[in-house]
């Protein structure tokens, strides 16, 4: 729900005030936590995890717009940083702290550590953010059919994309799910050519910032989140981790990620995002290369970990410039739009790139067995250096070869 939902999130937040509207995502989606940790049916479950989503599409592009708007310049700058860093570091530590609260506290907690999080969220908000803004034209220039078909059409791309990771490309499921997000994007794209006042203004496309951003968050973040699957089953299939262990394992990249965020952040202000962003991805590939040599047998210490830490401050650097660079030169009246489809990028991403890196796994080896995991995690990897080699080059050509400022100029029709 939160993949299909966040260019209609992002489009609300130019519509109302964005306060409101991260406000009413924030308090959806504490709620939908608690309900789900109480949910006692499937259900129930699911129709909870589905409201968990709708209230993430709403608060998250409205709080990065919040960012684009409230701040200037070098503060705008030093958001969208902080912003990238917290996106890559809550993929990073998401295992250690879900291994942690299973091993401890059982699954109903992982949805239950929500809530206090999330009433903290709503209560600093609404003491921190002001009630003042500009005035908003209201839910009426909605474009509710392309909303439908928009929210529909990338649901359904990227619930055919997870269901790939696990019954593969050619199951009827993933053919089923991906025609009718191919039949419903271009439904989308016909009522765009023809709203008043479409969803997705006619120039997004034409923005090189976001467009490039965009496709590099997609594929960085799929980098990420695939290393972290595939991690997470070599270590406790392979090398007999318990899911605390596994999570603890990952902590180093956690760490180092903080790291190479801090790093993006100066280089940023000296040379070109391009530069940044193609040289992080080449470390990710250093990194990623470096794990697909990891044996069977393979010592944490001497085989692991340093593939982790460069794996981690490499996207820890690509975070970051795509972060400031994307949404440089968005007018304000259209931040969360572009922060929706951002996010939608990065959604994407997670999903395609354990979909992809799975794929590549599970045709080298059977990952329920220890030997099967060893060479599925060797290929897979072998996968990612590959890809991440492939991003490098395209963020070199794609990014801008001007230094970041947080300046907004463009404008958009």
């Amino acid at each position: 729900m939160s993949g299909g939902g966040l260019l209609l999130g992002g489009r609300i937040a130019d519509l109302l005030s964005r306060r409101r509207v991260l406000l009413t995502g924030l308090t959806v989606f504490t709620t939908a936590s608690l309900v789900s940790g109480f949910a006692s049916t499937a259900g129930v479950l699911i129709a909870a995890r589905a409201a968990q989503g709708l209230g993430a599409a709403l608060m998250t592009p409205a709080a990065l717009a919040i960012i684009m708007t409230t701040y200037a310049s070098a503060q705008r700058a030093k958001g969208l940083a902080m912003w990238g860093a917290v996106g890559g570091l809550g993929i990073a530590a998401g295992v250690l702290v879900g291994g942690v609260i299973t091993t401890w506290a059982g699954w109903q907690a992982i949805f239950w550590v929500n809530v206090p999080i999330g009433v903290g969220a709503v209560v600093a908000a609404l003491v921190l953010l002001p009630r003042t803004g500009p005035a908003r034209s209201g839910l009426a220039q909605l474009d509710l059919p392309g909303a439908v078909a928009a929210v529909t059409g990338l649901g359904a791309l990227v619930f055919g994309i997870q269901t790939a990771a696990s019954d593969g490309w050619t199951s009827p499921t993933t053919l089923g799910a991906l025609a009718v997000s191919g039949l419903m994007l271009s439904a989308f794209g016909f009522i765009e050519r023809r709203a008043r006042q479409p969803l997705m203004p006619p120039h997004t496309w034409r923005i090189k910032t976001l467009v490039s951003g965009t496709g590099v968050m997609l594929g960085v973040t799929g980098l990420l989140v695939g290393a972290v699957f595939l991690g997470s089953i070599f270590f406790q299939t392979t090398l007999g981790y318990s899911a605390l262990e596994a999570g603890l394992a990952f902590l180093p990249l956690a760490l180092i990620l903080i790291v190479g965020t801090r790093l993006g952040s100066h280089l940023l202000g000296h040379v070109p995002p391009r530069l940044v962003a193609a040289g992080g991805l080449l470390l990710a590939a250093g990194g990623t290369f470096w794990l697909s040599t990891a044996p069977a047998d393979a010592r944490y210490a001497a085989d692991l970990l340093p593939g982790l830490l460069v794996l981690g401050v490499g996207v820890g650097l690509v975070f970051v410039a795509v972060s400031i660079t994307a949404m440089a030169g968005i007018p304000a009246q259209h931040a969360g739009m572009a922060s929706g489809f951002l996010m939608t990028g990065h959604e994407i991403g997670a999903a395609l790139g354990v979909a992809v890196l799975a794929a590549v796994a599970t045709a080298a080896g059977d990952l329920t067995t220890s030997t099967g995991a060893a060479t599925g995690f060797s290929s897979g990897f072998l996968a990612a250096a590959g890809i991440a080699v492939g991003l490098a080059v395209f963020a070199f050509l794609a990014m801008p070869a001007r230094r970041a400022t947080g300046q907004a100029h463009l404008h958009m029709h």
